[in-house]
């Protein structure tokens, strides 16, 4: 690691901002599918990013090499954003908001299991092996364990639908890293909102059945604003001063922003269960993904894209 990535007073700014901003969509989308139909709130937020975002991305002329690989760049979009948004807003008509975030903190556990089917054998070592139990187990426990504050096959589905999202999350990254590796990630981005915000508008249009009230538009615009094009933007200058490895850790800050927010805000109930697998599902993470340890790696200098954008 260079002198320039490391974890100075602006670098941790930076990761406290993205704990906060990667850890509050969750509160916002709850809020918003109150009155707006999953389609519209994916719909409002990528549009209103992209444009949000179109000027940097023309400034640093990330637009072209995007271009250049459209189909790859649409895919990206499908995994990481089009399906996932609409996933979580479904999802969020039944689950509370802190659940939902915790449950999306899986990804390293899919990600873990997507290398290893990759060929990566370093994923049987005996912390990441022991953190893909421990992390999978905490799941069990959240879904299954006492006090559990949904009830029904509805609720569950809704739980699936998370996981898949945390499971898609992990896929991304590949796709950025083997498909996309030299196209700047700003670009990528950029291109993918605006083709996921025109494809879900006429859906919006469609299953849009009720007048929005104002704190449902404000939390839309909230998630577009500050969870999508300010978070983005904070999230490659992490990269640039820490490093593509040391800069998603912030992710395992998340869930509890969620919690927190979903707790004091919302009224959300922390059942015995959440309480239980919450520590398992952050400590099973943090074991698959690092192995224990935090070790520097040849991607320091890699342009990786952000993961789990919420």
């Amino acid at each position: 690691m260079n002198s320039s990535q490391r974890f100075d007073t602006r670098a941790w700014l930076l990761f406290a901002a993205m704990a906060l901003l990667w850890g509050v969509p969750y509160l916002f989308i709850s809020v918003a599918v109150e009155s707006y139909s999953p389609a519209a709130v994916v719909a409002g937020r990528t549009l209103l990013g992209a444009l949000l975002l179109l000027p940097f991305a023309l400034h640093q002329k990330a637009l072209r090499p995007a271009f250049a690989k459209i189909g790859w760049v649409l895919l990206f979009g499908a995994i990481e954003m089009a399906g996932p948004f609409l996933l979580l807003g479904h999802a969020e008509q039944t689950l509370p908001s802190g659940l939902t975030g915790l449950l999306v903190a899986t990804v390293p556990l899919f990600a873990a299991l997507i290398a290893f089917g990759g060929g990566d054998r370093s994923v049987l070592s005996p912390a990441r092996a022991i953190g893909l139990f421990i992390g999978f187990a905490g799941v069990f426990v959240i879904v299954a364990g006492p006090g559990l504050a949904i009830e029904g096959g509805g609720g569950l589905l809704a739980v699936g639908e998370v996981l898949l999202v945390a499971l898609l999350y992990a896929i991304a990254p590949f796709v950025i890293a083997t498909k996309l590796r030299d196209v700047p990630s700003l670009g990528s981005i950029t291109l993918a909102l605006f083709a996921v915000g025109i494809f879900y508008t006429p859906i919006a249009f469609l299953t849009q059945h009720q007048v929005p009230t104002v704190e449902s538009t404000v939390s839309l615009v909230a998630l577009a604003v500050l969870c999508t094009a300010l978070a983005f933007i904070a999230f490659f200058a992490l990269i640039s001063r820490v490093g593509p490895v040391r800069a998603p850790l912030f992710t395992y800050v998340n869930p509890v922003v969620a919690i927190v927010l979903g707790t004091i805000i919302l009224g959300e109930p922390l059942t015995p269960g959440l309480l239980i697998g919450f520590p398992l599902v952050l400590l099973g993470c943090w074991l698959a993904a690092t192995g224990g340890a935090l070790r520097a790696r040849k991607t320091e200098t890699a342009d990786l894209p952000p993961i789990a954008p919420n």
